[in-house]
């Protein structure tokens, strides 16, 4: 398994420029709640640390989120949009989080695959936000049971721009060590009513593509010097490498979190 990871993610490298690694993104402004709503969010799959080229995203195969141990499904409550980035528009989806008690909520986006033909190469992403109600914690440091998922162990939506987060990066269920996992700042936030990103507050990062390399255990800390949301995206760490036409495969493993300033 170690080796058909290692040339997915040399396929991977081969094709991306620093900072530009495609993530499916799940975004709402602000991760911490209080009382009953629906939870607008958006879904978006496009290069955040630079803010574009955005990619036509394909409906995801599920999408649900955990409260409590309850499964809620989302996936009815996608609306497709047209989103506008910095570079171009393309297919994104609107969809909606019914918040009715307190605790956190894992959303999960399970995605479709994507062909990259740059790179012949499939993409599929599964991706999580986890979303806090009225201050009570329950279920943000529990597996969802992907075929891979990388797992908080800081509270990741109770991060202070300055200090460190932890999490630990599964395939199959098992942690995955010695594996790097990419890094990147989301420079050009959503405006959630006009569809249109916001213009891009950073440049990409002197020396390539930030990343963060798990232990013996599949942990990784990495300090987040500034308030906003992060994204980390453990690239060709899922458990399939070919997809059924022998064509080679990546399943990626998206995390989103959100630091704010003391």
């Amino acid at each position: 398994m170690k080796a058909a990871a290692s040339l997915v993610m040399v396929l991977i490298a081969g094709i991306a420029q620093p900072a530009q690694a495609h993530f499916q993104t799940l975004y709402t402004s602000d991760l911490t709640v209080s009382g009953t709503m629906d939870l607008p969010l958006k879904a978006i799959f496009w290069h955040p640390f630079v803010g574009g080229p955005n990619v036509d995203m394909p409906l995801p195969l599920e999408a649900f989120a955990i409260n409590r141990g309850e499964r809620i499904d989302l996936l009815e409550t996608f609306e497709e949009i047209a989103f506008e980035g910095p570079e171009n528009s393309a297919l994104a989806y609107d969809l909606t989080l019914p918040v009715t008690r307190a605790g956190d909520y894992v959303t999960v986006v399970v995605g479709d695959l994507y062909f990259d033909e740059s790179s012949d190469l499939y993409v599929q992403q599964f991706t999580k936000t986890i979303v806090n109600a009225s201050g009570l914690p329950t279920d943000w440091n529990q597996p969802v049971g992907l075929p891979t998922e990388i797992v908080p162990m800081t509270k990741p939506y109770n991060v202070m721009a300055g200090s460190t987060f932890t999490g630990r990066l599964l395939s199959d269920g098992k942690p995955l060590h010695n594996y790097e996992i990419e890094i990147v700042y989301l420079s050009t936030e959503p405006d959630m009513n006009t569809n249109v990103a916001a213009s891009s507050t950073t440049r990409a990062p002197q020396g390539g593509t930030l990343v963060a390399t798990t232990d013996e255990n599949g942990v990784f800390t990495i300090g987040l010097p500034r308030a906003g949301f992060w994204g980390f995206g453990a690239l060709g760490a899922g458990p399939q490498y070919r997809h059924e036409d022998g064509t080679y495969m990546s399943q990626d493993a998206i995390l989103w979190v959100q630091a704010t300033d003391l």
